[in-house]
């Protein structure tokens, strides 16, 4: 999970000193798609004059833009809105204007509790809803406190504005792009059919609209997201329904386009066309995050996932006979209801069977309405504590012997930012890892070709080669 600020580049930036100029903090915790869904927040709110700050006390909009898939992340939108609510007391003893909104998954889920809870809030924004969100300011303005969280009949992405080339560059050379929101799986301890809705997948033309508008403005590399990414499904110009892998061959065609990457994936939607892609597409990178969650074919009963350990290990398998050098990532939930000892360790021995480069672990955490909070035989919290440390020690294990793996390989990497060091830029390896190599910021968007000479704790470090 992130927890980080998002600073939205703006159209309006250049005419920052307009009297009617407002500025806007976005606050993003959660996974990739609330980050994505944050910089389309800052669109929709760059035709309205607003422009981004990176410091809370300068706005005069705040936005928290939320994850509600574990207990904590919600513990930390409450506790920032009390911060909130002391700031906003003193800008109104000074005459000044603070509004607040919350937006993204713990608005969909809490809605009115949201204003009941917190004074400071103005507006309750939900994930499907936030392109309505500068028609809702308005009637906050205006007094109301406005709680939109339906699941908008209208397509939102469709009533977006689109940002001209010079704010897409300005944002780097990656980029995301949604394709797919909302789950039908209803895996038993997630929250995520209840606060993005059902699987909805972009329409075909819009999508490639959108990685044409990103590719002409410099971007060279496009993760697709989705919370079941791989469900994504959609129909084709011959009026043939495609699938992921389909939506990937026709990406792989756009001019500018070096590399493309998509999370996160279910197993059970890993179809033979997708893993096709893996195997035939150079501009697909060899790295997946296919979470299994645990190991024991009963517990991943009692978590709905509608799989077995061994299935998820023969997918692995095919998986890897198409694309050898591809590097797995995966999540993991120790401490579900009922897990005995001898279920955990099924979960050490799958994670010893796959093998890992990066993997998510964590503590089962109850969230309210899923069927997961009603199970009896919780887990004790120490036990959990336990589990969850040795389990992260096998997978940091693999993560480093993984890194160790790389050392002396040729490869080639996407320069993306400058690094700690002048002279130093940051690249990206075709398995996610962060590069340090010596260049020149001019480079920043070029693909290099490197010797990795060493690694460090979350990264690596290369010299260049010609080739």
């Amino acid at each position: 999970m992130t927890d980080q600020t998002t600073l939205i580049p703006n159209p309006v930036a250049q005419a920052a000193d307009r009297t009617n100029t407002r500025k806007v903090f976005i606050k993003t915790y959660g996974c990739q798609m609330n980050v994505y869904d944050s910089v389309r927040m800052g669109d929709a709110l760059a035709s309205e004059g607003y422009v981004t700050t990176d410091r809370a006390e300068d706005a005069d909009l705040v936005l928290l833009n939320t994850c509600h898939i574990r207990e904590k992340a919600a513990d930390k939108v409450y506790s920032a809105l009390g911060r909130l609510r002391d700031m906003k007391k003193e800008r109104n003893a000074e005459g000044r204007e603070l509004m607040v909104g919350v937006t993204g998954c713990v608005a969909q889920a809490e809605g009115e509790e949201i204003l009941r809870r917190s004074s400071a809030v103005d507006v309750v924004i939900g994930p499907q809803t936030y392109h309505r969100l500068p028609q809702a300011l308005k009637r906050a303005r205006q007094g109301e406190r406005v709680v939109d969280t339906d699941y908008a009949v209208e397509d939102k992405f469709e009533h977006l504005p689109v940002p001209d080339k010079k704010v897409i560059r300005s944002r780097g050379v990656t980029s995301f792009l949604t394709v797919q929101e909302g789950c039908d799986k209803f895996c038993t301890f997630c929250v995520v059919p209840y606060t993005r809705g059902s699987e909805v997948s972009r329409p075909l033309a819009q999508i490639l609209d959108e990685a044409k508008q990103l590719a002409d403005a410099g971007v060279r590399e496009i993760t697709l997201l989705g919370q079941n990414v791989n469900a994504w499904h959609g129909t084709g110009p011959d009026g043939s329904t495609w699938g992921l892998g389909d939506l990937l061959y026709r990406l792989a065609e756009i001019p500018g386009l070096a590399r493309l990457r998509y999370t996160t994936s279910h197993p059970r939607d890993m179809d033979d066309r997708l893993i096709e892609a893996h195997r035939d597409l150079r501009a697909l990178m060899p790295y997946l995050h296919l979470p299994v969650q645990a190991g024991s074919d009963r517990v991943l009963k009692a978590m709905n996932r509608r799989h077995t350990a061994e299935e998820y290990i023969r997918l692995i398998e095919r998986i890897r006979a198409a694309r050898p050098d591809i590097a797995l990532s995966g999540d993991f939930i120790v401490g579900f209801p009922g897990e005995t000892d001898a279920e955990f360790e099924d979960t050490l021995k799958l994670v010893e069977t796959v093998r890992y480069a990066q993997s998510f672990s964590f503590k089962y955490s109850t969230r309210p309405g899923t069927p997961g909070a009603e199970l009896g035989s919780q887990v004790a919290e120490e036990v959990k504590a336990e589990r969850l440390e040795r389990l992260q020690a096998l997978l940091l294990k693999q993560q480093h012997e993984f890194a160790e793996s790389c050392v002396g390989k040729v490869i080639d990497i996407l320069l993306e930012k400058p690094g700690r060091m002048p002279e130093q830029l940051i690249g990206r390896s075709p398995w996610l890892q962060s590069v340090n190599v010596d260049a020149k910021s001019s480079q920043i968007g070029d693909i290099i070709s490197v010797r990795i000479v060493g690694t460090g704790p979350n990264s690596l470090f290369a010299e260049r080669i010609e080739r």
